[in-house]
């Protein structure tokens, strides 16, 4: 049988593709996601999750804590700024 044939190729390598992107950035898309239908109580609750996710990962010498640290700040200025506008209309 050859690798043409063979059904759980497919399956196996379908996980891989499904997966390409960190959890990290799945979370951060669903905040803004909330925040783009204006469901801010689930935004926030995302944007703790998030915190909580970025604030316990060991230190990486890429570089992508600082970028993962500066898109958290982003998302809670974004959070804040959504409620405040919220709150004067």
């Amino acid at each position: 049988m050859g690798d043409t044939e063979d059904p759980g190729r497919d399956v196996l390598a379908a996980p891989a593709q499904r997966h390409s992107r960190r959890l990290s950035d799945k979370i951060l898309v669903a905040f803004h996601h909330a925040c783009d239908q204006g469901d801010l109580e689930v935004a926030d609750q995302l944007l703790r999750i998030l915190e909580a996710y970025i604030t316990r990962r060991p230190l990486t010498a890429d570089g992508n804590r600082r970028r993962k640290l500066d898109n958290l700040v982003a998302a809670h200025e974004r959070l804040w700024h959504l409620r405040r506008v919220g709150t004067q209309t």
